[in-house]
């Protein structure tokens, strides 16, 4: 059981976090009223001593762009929600704007249900942390549950840390009005963030999300000094623990998604797994049980929470081989053929296998999907024999994403839709689609991420893992390792080669410039015509609603103004797409050469489509011009 997890790391008592209003003295003035004011504002209402510090100290050295650049602008939902590194500031994430965001929320969510103070909320956490401010994840989420408690809201608050898909699970199974995840999932130690999820278990998109905005700014000064009594939600006899129900009803259903398991309990395979110093270890353990399978070998150095992220460089298993290495190493030396990788909060998923000569091979995103999108195909199909059953299947993706779902689907007859990036989008479709009789058996974004079945509308890099397990084990029962398997649905649904990487940008202003550049590449409101000297057939910008293969122009996917994505359609089929990231300093770039089935010839596809994405990167984004930092891989 769980109960015995160690909760997330200590901050300190409170005394070091919590300061007396009363010494609140008014700093000396920056020489900006403006700035000023938002000094005065800060400090009036902050009651952490350690944020409240680091402003007087910014004051005091004079550093005006700096209290700026934290206290003059707010946050924004992006595709997963609040984030920003922890410290003092109103654009920070920190107990203040922790608070603040949840008095937001508590105002639009009681607008909205009649029946928000029988409901509640579910609050979770993930393993977070950073000294110097003194907030935890799990400080933070206390906050947040004290906000909901002190207007006698009814919250379902985690006792420990948990992967962030069990928010929402909970959500839907405990039946509240909304969910909050504090977590900032594979970003850096720095960072922290404020996840929403709707009634529905998917993340809040619009117009939810812009109404909580405005309702956050209307509720900026902390209500009561029970906002930030964090022990209230040990004594309050309206806070339950919901994470022994939870997990066992998690348990239980995933399950469902468990086809083999006469064959999981004699696999004769090893399996290594990292949870990167996050939440993902005791979960996936307890996942692997549930199908009958031993345990997985933990990564010892990473298996242990750690705000640090001491044993990687970023713990973002998305970087692949690079922060794979401890893993790797122990499957060297255990024998063991399949890797698996949770990110800090066990909401994605990387897996390496032994190359039969030698070293690793490192599946992408794109690469896994098509995996599990077949195997999830596969073993429906087994059950659902009937022909006239696809027309109620669905298989969803980002439109970032590989096409190989839709090649299944062309062939297979079950229908396939695209989305926006972001996992918000793809579960509230998924919701949608479920009202209306229909089921979505798998769906994925490239930046591994991966949903199968519709247990929980978000990505669970828990249920992944185990999936993936399942799978390898019943392919080497067939003489079959995954890679091999991989080139078999080429064969049968055509080739896809892709790439996914980026550059980073740390100065907004050059981001609209290299985007307003290729909005008026030949003149006024004129888009490239090529790229890599091949032609460009189709343009879609989402950013602008524009769409060049439309009747009308207008794009099918919504409009998102707040963000950059342009999507090129080249004349030899290739798709390349430019889009900022909404989570990180960013420029993200995706190409994909999708061939026929039969195609075979792998490197001449990679051949062409590499050139075409070195000609994408130096012809659009000119990164040495820009002064953008290229991907370290």
């Amino acid at each position: 059981m769980l109960a015995s997890l160690p909760l997330s790391v200590s901050m300190g008592d409170n005394n070091g976090v919590n300061g007396d209003l009363n010494a609140n003295l008014r700093c000396q003035s920056t020489g900006d009223p403006q700035l000023d004011k938002a000094v005065d504002q800060w400090l009036t209402w902050d009651k952490n001593r350690r944020t409240r510090a680091q402003v007087e100290a910014l004051v005091a050295a004079g550093r005006r762009e700096d209290l700026r650049t934290r206290l003059c602008s707010r946050m924004s939902f992006g595709t997963a929600g609040l984030r920003a590194p922890m410290g003092a500031g109103f654009n920070r994430i920190n107990d203040l704007t922790v608070i603040q965001s949840t008095q937001g929320l508590y105002s639009y969510l009681s607008r909205y249900f009649p029946d928000f103070s029988s409901r509640g909320v579910v609050v979770g956490f993930d393993t977070r942390g950073q000294e110097e401010s003194g907030c935890s994840s799990q400080r933070l989420a206390k906050l947040a549950a004290a906000v909901m408690l002190s207007r006698d809201v009814p919250v379902h608050l985690f006792s420990t840390f948990v992967p962030t898909p069990y928010v929402p699970y909970a959500v839907k199974k405990l039946g509240a009005a909304a969910g909050v995840m504090i977590t900032a999932s594979h970003n850096p130690k720095e960072d922290n963030g404020y996840k929403v999820y709707w009634c529905n278990g998917a993340q809040i998109s619009s117009p939810h999300d812009k109404e909580i905005l405005q309702s956050i700014e209307e509720q900026l000064e902390p209500w009561s000094a029970s906002c930030w009594e964090e022990e209230l939600v040990e004594h309050c006899s309206l806070r339950t623990d919901p994470l022994t129900q939870i997990n066992s009803c998690y348990m239980d259903e995933l399950t469902s998604l468990c086809f083999h398991r006469d064959q999981n309990t004699s696999c004769p395979l090893k399996f290594v797994h990292s949870s990167f110093h996050g939440v993902g270890h005791a979960f996936v353990q307890q996942a692997f049980h549930a199908f009958g399978f031993a345990p997985p070998i933990p990564v010892p150095e990473q298996k242990d929470p750690d705000p640090n992220f001491s044993s990687v460089r970023c713990p973002n298993p998305e970087e692949g081989e690079s922060v794979l290495e401890l893993s790797l190493l122990l499957a060297e030396r255990e024998k063991a053929c399949i890797v698996l990788a949770t990110d800090p909060d066990a909401d994605r998923l990387a897996v390496a296998e032994k190359s039969d000569g030698c070293g690793w091979k490192v599946f992408t995103g794109n690469e896994l999907a098509a995996l599990l999108g077949w195997w999830m195909f596969f073993n429906w199909k087994e059950a659902h024999p009937d022909p006239a059953d696809t027309q109620k299947v669905y298989m969803l993706a980002t439109t970032v994403s590989s096409k190989i779902l839709q090649a299944f689907a062309r062939i297979e007859g079950f229908h396939y839709e695209e989305t926006l990036p972001g996992f918000k989008w793809i579960g509230n479709r998924i919701h949608e689609l479920s009202k209306t009789g229909n089921s979505v058996i798998f769906a994925f974004e490239e930046s591994i991420g991966f949903l199968c079945g519709s247990m929980v509308p978000e990505k669970d890099g828990v249920s992944s893992a185990v999936v993936v397990a399942e799978m390898a084990a019943y392919l080497h029962n067939k003489k079959l390792s995954l890679e091999q398997q991989l080139h078999n649905i080429y064969q049968t649904y055509g080739h896809h080669v892709s790439k996914t990487s980026y550059v980073i940008c740390n100065d907004p202003p050059t981001i609209q410039k290299i985007f307003s550049r290729i909005r008026n590449f030949d003149g006024d409101a004129s888009y490239p015509k090529t790229c890599g000297g091949v032609l460009i057939v189709h343009i879609r910008d989402v950013t602008t609603g524009y769409d060049s293969s439309q009747p009308d122009c207008r794009s099918v996917l919504p409009v998102t103004r707040s963000s950059q994505m342009i999507t090129f359609t080249l004349q030899n089929g290739i798709v390349a797409t430019l889009r900022t990231s909404g989570t990180e300093p960013k420029i993200k770039y995706y190409t994909e050469y999708c061939a026929a089935p039969g195609n075979s010839e792998a490197s001449r596809l990679e051949e062409e489509l590499g050139k075409i994405t070195a000609a994408l990167l130096d012809e659009f984004l000119e990164p040495e011009r820009n002064n953008l930092i290229r991907r370290r891989v």
